[in-house]
């Protein structure tokens, strides 16, 4: 009877046991290898090494290594690459059975925007999407299949979170990004982990994730057998270290327009007061623009009355905030307006926007949400009045589409319903008209819609589109 020639490579020993009611994991894996063909080659460095050519060599990778893990616990596994750290982590995987989510595993939907792909309706899914920092609104527009490598990165945490499975499990854990966006998303991951509750099983090569993983078990994988494991039950990463090398400082027109191609109001802002911006070492990582207020604004009422050289003097408005996306979801949002509200110049700051329904880092930072905004029965009238001519209402802000509805139905449709609406909405009128005066009246408004050419009223219906969404209103006293 012949001996049959060995494999390359094959499991020796795979024995694993997981006790639920301690959580711990008892790890037992080896493997051997063996020349798996005979060549010139390989008998030339058998003979020079004074090895058969059928002769296996056994590795130990774990020897009953009793691993705890909790149900809530952040994991990291480091090693080099071919220490072991996957066949451990497949190993847990299998013992947890239906209770883990594996990144790689998670089904992705690669052309469908990805607003469409998390959360049972928009706001859960912007709320979703905004919690691991794609709070941009184009890339809400986006599929997978467009985003960066550490878009995808943040979009899987949002998968993870989207799962409900108890664990979480990624193996070469961003293996492919640079260091700064690694830190990152591991701040990231855990404090999205350790917001739901749930346990979080990472491998990666880099060590330099520790300080932002703040892992309770942090398993450190040597070649052969070795192998630590080290337990910091209470470790928690309030902030990114990468927010540390960040400072606060007076800013320019220039440094905004630097960063205004992030934000999805790119455009000019109203009369600015004072912008800060956000620096790392040279980098431009934010930036904060305080402008006087307008004179009309919907729930400045309930905190505030006075005439309007008083509103000029108390109040400022934070007209734009904007982070680069690189560091996105580390809190520098709630960093920039809690920092500066001070420096504002006056007693009072409000801000009005359509993501503090969705992300409340206004409030985190010390703001108080006063009202959100609802259309006015006016509003609703000539949104109504232009669904009647044929134009869908939500894409008020797509140029092209507008352009090709205006050819359909006419301009003159569209002026009449917008010069309607200005006999009743001073707010809506003065942000539609973009006359040089900024408070006009009915008549100036209406000659001037009444002269606009295609490209002037797509944009008017655009602003119009903005008037309309749904914002949050939020107030800052400085004496409380």
């Amino acid at each position: 009877m012949t001996r049959r020639r060995p494999e390359h490579f094959h499991i020796a020993q795979l024995k694993r046991t997981y006790n639920r009611q301690t959580d711990t994991f008892t790890i037992n894996i080896s493997y051997e290898t063996a020349p798996t063909k005979l060549t010139e080659r390989t008998k030339e460095v058998a003979e020079a090494f004074g090895l058969g050519t059928d002769q296996t060599r056994q590795f130990t990778l774990y020897d009953n290594v009793n691993i705890h893990i909790r149900p809530t616990d952040i994991v990291l596994i480091t090693g080099d690459s071919g220490s072991g750290k996957s066949a451990l982590l497949r190993a847990i995987k299998a013992d947890l059975g239906v209770d883990a989510a594996d990144a790689k595993n998670i089904p992705i939907q690669q052309d469908q925007p990805i607003i469409e792909t998390v959360g049972a309706n928009t706001t859960q899914a912007i709320e979703a999407l905004s919690q691991v920092g794609l709070n941009d609104a184009f890339i809400f527009l986006r599929p997978y299949s467009q985003l960066s490598d550490g878009q995808k990165h943040r979009y899987q945490t949002a998968l993870l979170a989207a799962s409900g499975k108890p664990f979480w499990v990624i193996d070469e854990f961003t293996s492919t990004l640079d260091r700064d966006t690694a830190k990152i998303l591991a701040f990231n991951l855990q404090k999205q982990a350790r917001k739901h509750g749930k346990a979080v099983i990472a491998a990666t090569t880099h060590r330099d994730l520790l300080k932002d993983f703040a892992p309770n078990v942090h398993i450190h994988k040597r070649y052969g057998k070795e192998v630590t494991v080290h337990y910091y039950p209470k470790a928690k990463a309030v902030h990114c270290s990468l927010t540390r090398q960040m400072n606060i400082k007076q800013g320019t027109s220039a440094d905004y327009k630097a960063l205004s191609e992030f934000h999805y109001r790119a455009g000019r802002t109203p009369p600015t007061r004072k912008i800060f911006i956000l620096k790392r070492k040279d980098e431009l990582c934010g930036a904060i623009v305080y402008c006087y207020p307008s004179p009309m604004t919907f729930g400045r009422s309930r905190v505030w009355k006075g005439n309007i050289a008083q509103l000029q003097r108390e109040i400022s408005l934070i007209s734009r905030v904007i982070i680069h996306p690189k560091y996105r979801s580390i809190g520098l949002g709630e960093k920039l307006v809690h920092d500066t509200l001070p420096f504002a110049g006056t007693r009072f700051v409000e801000a009005v926007a359509v993501m503090a329904k969705y992300n409340p880092f206004f409030e985190k930072a010390g703001m108080q949400k006063i009202a959100e905004s609802k259309p006015s029965k006016y509003t609703i009238n000539a949104l109504k009045q232009l669904e009647a001519l044929g134009l869908d209402t939500a894409m008020l802000g797509s140029k092209g589409y507008i352009e090709r509805k205006l050819l359909q139905v006419g301009a003159e449709p569209i002026k009449d319903i917008l010069i309607e609406l200005s006999h009743h909405e001073g707010n809506v009128r003065r942000r539609i008209a973009n006359t040089s005066n900024p408070y006009p009246r009915h008549e100036e408004f209406a000659q001037k819609i009444a002269q606009f050419n295609v490209e002037e009223l797509v944009l008017a219906l655009a602003r119009f589109g903005f008037c309309v969404q749904s914002k949050a209103y939020l107030f800052w006293d400085s004496s409380k």
